[in-house]
């Protein structure tokens, strides 16, 4: 399996996803201001794999510090101010917080200690809620079919086995005939990087199209499900992902085709009644203007670049979680996911 991040003695480990599919390239961080810069410019990318980047660095930020106590808010503060919209970090920014709160007044060492093993055990959780979506989301995958995919929500995106590539490896472990339609997924690569990257690795026939190609394969019928990841689901069902997907989601719904969203239950955020709650990060105009350092647009133009999309539930044919399968409507369902009713 793909190792996205993990704890060393030198500090935090992950695989440098800028330089995939190029370079298999692991670089540590040293305090809790590299993994925030890790964080801020996709060194590390996938909403579960930023929260538990977010824990670790947590956890070495303060096994670094001279004095916790006075440095323990900055350096919470200085992780959650890397990326808006992936809940996930804050949700493990808060379940650090808890723990840290809980521990006050103990050893000093006992806290690091402590702090070190929540992390890892984030990481080990991580990975099995994955396979854990993977198992309840196979029955849904077609067999014979193509499947299509924006984005990377696969082991890169996670700590490790993937949300929606999770699964489409458990339908192909349990003996289905899956070939992969990849989204090259614009302006930052993640499909024709990342997933074709992943999928080769594991011996799964993938290919990759261009963003404005995912209309004529879905009209084609060759397509039988969409499959796709999530940085934030409001209560409602509303789903924020990667630039693009709301323009999947309606082609799909165009063409009678299901479009399916597979994230854990730490991805939803019920203090939010819609997605238009959601904050929207705006990332550099040199992703859109430049690949790999040569200019694509005349100098000066505008540039908008909105990392993610809001696809309304009403698009959504089921939210795929380690607790079970949602189906609309989402706002009664989701609830009871998160209240362990499923």
């Amino acid at each position: 399996m793909i190792e996205t991040i993990r704890w060393d003695d030198a500090g935090v480990v992950m695989i440098d996803q800028r330089r995939l599919p190029r370079e298999e390239v692991y670089v540590t961080c040293r305090d809790h201001r590299e993994v925030a810069e890790a964080i801020r410019n996709m060194t590390i990318r996938g909403a579960p794999a930023i929260g538990v980047a977010a824990a670790m660095g947590v956890a070495l930020g303060v096994a670094r510090s001279p004095d916790p106590e006075a440095d323990f808010e900055t350096i919470c503060a200085t992780l959650a101010a890397t990326r808006p919209t992936a809940v996930n970090l804050f949700w493990a920014l808060e379940r650090m917080k808890r723990l840290y709160a809980g521990l006050r007044g103990r050893p000093l060492e006992e806290l690091r200690r402590r702090l070190i093993e929540e992390a890892q055990r984030m990481r080990e959780e991580d990975i099995a809620i994955n396979q854990a979506i993977g198992r309840h989301g196979a029955p849904l995958m077609p067999d014979g079919k193509t499947v299509l995919t924006h984005c990377n929500a696969g082991a890169l995106a996670t700590a490790g086995y993937g949300s929606a590539l999770g699964v489409i490896r458990a339908a192909v472990a349990a003996g289905k005939s899956i070939h992969v339609m990849a989204d090259e997924t614009r302006p930052f690569l993640q499909g024709a990087r990342l997933t074709a990257w992943e999928l080769s690795h594991d011996g799964i026939p993938v290919t990759v199209i261009t963003d404005n190609m995912a209309g004529h394969f879905l009209r084609s019928g060759r397509i039988g499900c969409v499959i796709v990841g999530a940085d934030r689901i409001a209560a409602n069902g509303d789903v924020a992902n990667k630039i693009g997907t709301y323009s999947v989601a309606v082609l799909a719904h165009e063409n009678h085709v299901p479009f399916y969203v597979a994230a854990p239950i730490s991805t939803l955020d019920l203090s939010l009644a819609s997605g238009a709650e959601i904050p929207i990060e705006q990332r550099p105009p040199e992703e859109v203007t430049h690949l790999c350092g040569v200019p694509l647009t005349p100098a000066g133009v505008g540039v908008e670049n909105p990392a993610f999309d809001v696809t309304p539930h009403r698009y959504v044919t089921a939210i795929i979680t380690e607790r079970g399968v949602a189906r609309a409507p989402f706002e009664e369902a989701l609830r009871g996911l998160v209240e362990g009713e499923a």
